[in-house]
């Protein structure tokens, strides 16, 4: 189900109006590429619905669409894609605001921030060179909670998928149609679908609660967090390195907060789970243990941050 999230900054820039037609051109045509791929489940995300844009500065969109009827023709084309609006009616997390703040050269962006969040895909206007590529680096800000319970501000480099022209289709159709087959909606699909989706992770039963309980709000950043332990436990040789290469911050626990994280295995054996990845909004984390013998890691508590005290 491609969620394509309109870069609001590529629209209503200075440009002649034959700029803004071709771009508009192959804005269309590489959106409508994207919906021959999966036409029921892609929908257009804009913070604004898509009749109110300029195109181009003191171009509006209904100028372009009463300027000549292939004009007219795209824009049935376009329409008939659900449009949504605004951004953040389709973000899982109403405080995800709070927390996150995307960048791009020192201004605010919501809609490349939204396509990087629910791990979907920025559409451009390619009236400008930042836009006439299949990725935008972007400069992000993440309130998260430390072990300790206190805030931290955190910066780091991004990079989010984008779409402006019909070859950039060509280089994200792998991906497109991977989630088509691949993507979960829910927690209870994340748990279902485990064996298929994460073969290097093995879950204690105590999960299958918590996934089913999954808030919308944490689904996606869920299914992101596992996706990279996935990858990271199928790299691993055990024989080489006491822990996978990660690709998430994942740490252990302090020795005081360690009495919090002993669990009952499939056996009836008891160990610590200490060792723990972080997703947001909020302080969510999956506590797990390794496997080397099996190049696995098991997990036994996907949730918040464990508080005994609560």
């Amino acid at each position: 189900m491609p969620l394509l999230f309109l870069n609001e900054k590529s629209w209503g820039m200075p440009c002649d109006p034959a700029c803004a037609d071709r771009a508009m051109s192959d804005f269309v045509d590489a959106v409508r590429a994207v919906a021959a791929e999966d036409r029921t489940g892609t929908a257009v995300v804009s913070e604004l619905p898509l009749k109110a844009l300029e195109i181009a500065e003191g171009y509006p969109i209904t100028k372009w669409i009463g300027s000549n009827p292939r004009n007219h023709a795209r824009w049935q084309r376009l329409r008939a894609l659900q449009n949504r609006s605004p951004v953040r009616s389709v973000l899982p997390a109403e405080d995800a605001a709070d927390h996150l703040e995307y960048h791009h050269r020192e201004t605010v962006v919501l809609g490349l921030g939204a396509a990087h969040f629910m791990d979907g895909l920025a559409v451009s206007l390619p009236v400008v060179p930042d836009w006439h590529t299949p990725s935008v680096l972007l400069h992000r800000r993440e309130l998260s909670e430390s072990d300790d319970g206190s805030l931290t501000l955190t910066h780091d480099i991004v990079s989010v998928r984008n779409l402006s022209a019909q070859p950039h289709v060509d280089e994200h159709r792998a991906w497109i149609r991977q989630s088509r087959l691949h993507a979960v909606t829910s927690g209870r699909a994340i748990w279902e679908r485990r064996a298929d989706l994460y073969p290097h992770l093995d879950f204690l039963p105590r999960t299958e609660e918590q996934l089913t309980a999954l808030g919308p709000h944490w689904v996606v950043p869920v299914r992101r967090c596992l996706e990279k332990l996935e990858e990271a436990v199928g790299a691993w040789e055990p024989a080489a390195s006491a822990e996978p290469e990660w690709l998430t911050k994942v740490t252990p626990e302090g020795e005081t907060r360690k009495r919090e994280c002993w669990f009952t295995d499939l056996d009836g054996a008891k160990h610590c789970y200490h060792l723990h990845a972080r997703f947001t909004p909020g302080p969510g984390r999956i506590h797990f243990r390794l496997l080397p013998t099996k190049r696995a890691i098991q997990l036994a508590h996907i949730g918040s941050k464990i508080r005994p005290d609560l």
